[in-house]
């Protein structure tokens, strides 16, 4: 992986780190249940626990008004470092709207970026709204993969969405494979790639949710996914899995939201992924930039302010 595709071209490592409004139970699916942590708490305990940098967020949990939302971001010396922006690429009718609403969110980051590290555009498909993948997120099996044909409308309007934003912007997308959606296993993840330009379409690689996503959630599971896809990583999301939750959800047949819910997605270090690991590949291939710890919570689940501080805790412990 040269430096080049990972940040600022530079031979000495810098990583920071940033954290999410998931990680608050912000998260993008309509209709969950649960009190909602507004967005000023979520920015103000984000910075308070020690992190340098957030996501954005889905559209509307922070403001859209860009002299708001700079303000908001300067008054806590936070970095926005992107936004999750959700599209069924599967189907065609859906790619002229999703170049539309990512124009809206990319607008809206180039007006509040930090020149020095650009946000990123995360793409990803309209996770949870398929019921067949939602039903057997960490469990997918081939039959249950697109088609051919369905794959190449998916790849094109991944291209067609990013294209569209480095024309109009500058800001780079980078495709996040996620749980309940398309693209969750490790080939499903390998098959986009190939089928998209390397110098159009990035990946964010989720550590959690590879994991989960895989199958097999293992420290070296992760760790072969990490140096597979090293090539097209540009920016990294640190979260955990617990396997023995992950291994309940196979057993018990639980869907994804059920899975959240029981806390596949743990503080980090208490599930499967080595995360000295990941930082000593990211370090070894001189990955400068932020990764953002995600915890993906539902609303109202936890005491997000404190495994915040944990998570926080735990990555110093490591060298972050």
């Amino acid at each position: 992986m040269e430096p080049e595709v990972l940040g600022r071209e530079t031979t000495v490592t810098e990583i920071r780190v940033g954290n999410a409004p998931c990680s608050w139970g912000s998260l993008e699916f309509e209709g969950l249940e649960g009190e909602a942590i507004g967005y000023v708490q979520m920015l103000d305990e984000l910075a308070g626990t020690g992190y340098t940098g957030t996501e954005l967020g889905d559209w509307g949990f922070m403001p859209t008004e860009p002299e708001v939302l700079q303000q908001e971001l300067v008054s806590r010396n936070l970095t926005m470092l992107g936004a999750f922006v959700p599209v069924a690429f599967k189907n065609s009718a859906a790619h002229e709207p999703g170049i539309e609403a990512t124009l809206k969110v990319a607008r809206l980051l180039v007006a509040v970026q930090d020149a020095d590290n650009p946000p990123f555009v995360v793409l990803a498909d309209d996770n949870g709204t398929v019921p067949e993948r939602t039903q057997h997120a960490g469990r997918v099996t081939r039959d249950m993969e697109l088609t051919d044909a369905e794959w190449t409308t998916f790849a094109r309007g991944v291209e067609q969405v990013a294209a569209a934003v480095r024309d109009e912007t500058g800001l780079r997308c980078v495709f996040h494979h996620h749980c309940a959606g398309y693209v969750e296993t490790p080939r499903e993840i390998a098959r986009l790639l190939a089928m998209t330009d390397p110098d159009l379409v990035g990946l964010v690689f989720d550590t959690g949710h590879y994991a989960f996503g895989s199958g097999t959630p293992t420290a070296a599971c992760v760790s072969y996914g990490l140096e597979q896809f090293a090539d097209r990583t540009w920016y990294v999301h640190f979260k955990d899995c617990d396997p023995t939750v992950a291994t309940r959800a196979l057993e018990e047949g639980w869907d994804y939201f059920e899975s959240v819910n029981n806390g596949v997605f743990c503080e980090l270090g208490k599930g499967c992924v080595d995360f000295a690991s990941a930082k000593a590949r990211m370090e070894s291939v001189v990955y400068n930039g932020f990764i953002c710890v995600e915890q993906d919570v539902l609303p109202g689940m936890g005491a997000p302010k404190e495994s915040a501080q944990r998570n926080r805790d735990y990555l110093r412990s490591i060298g972050l």
